[in-house]
C-alpha cells in the first residue's frame, strides 16, 4: 500500500529537516533557543504538513490547504536560513547555498503538486466523495 513515506517530497523534506536540525545545533548558545528553535520548527513543519495533507487527501480542499501550509513553512525556513547566514552564525557558504537551493526546489515541487490538485479533481469531489 502506498504511504506518505513513499512520496519524494516527504523524503526530501525529512532529509532537509534533519540537516537543518544538525546545522542549528552548532549555533551559539543564545541563538540556539531563538533562531535555532524557529528554524528547527519551520523545517520540521514542512514534513508534518505533507504528512497531514496526505492523510486528508480524500478531501481535496484539505489536501490543498496543507500543501499551502507546507509551501509557507518552506519559505519561512528560507528566511531563517538567510538570517542565520547574513548574521554570520552560519559561515559555511556551501552548506547555506545547498540548503537554500534545496528548499527553493522543494517549494517548486510543492507548488506543482498544489497546482495539479487545484486543476484536477483526481476523481474526488470538494467533500471527498
Amino acid at each position: 500500500m502506498f504511504s506518505y513515506r513513499d512520496l519524494d517530497i516527504y523524503l526530501e523534506a525529512r532529509r532537509l529537516a534533519i540537516q537543518v536540525h544538525m546545522m542549528s545545533l552548532a549555533l551559539p548558545k543564545f541563538e540556539l533557543y531563538e533562531t535555532g528553535s524557529q528554524i528547527r520548527r519551520s523545517s520540521k513543519s514542512v514534513t508534518a504538513m505533507i504528512v497531514e495533507g496526505y492523510a486528508r487527501r480524500r478531501y481535496k480542499l484539505d489536501f490543498i490547504k496543507y500543501l499551502v501550509h507546507a509551501i509557507a513553512e518552506c519559505d519561512e525556513t528560507i528566511v531563517h536560513l538567510d538570517t542565520i547566514y547574513d548574521t554570520h552564525y552560519l559561515t559555511d557558504s556551501k552548506l547555506y547555498q545547498e540548503l537554500k537551493n534545496s528548499y527553493v526546489t522543494l517549494t517548486k515541487k510543492l507548488i506543482n503538486i498544489h497546482n495539479g490538485w487545484r486543476a484536477n479533481s483526481w476523481g474526488l469531489s470538494e467533500s471527498g466523495t
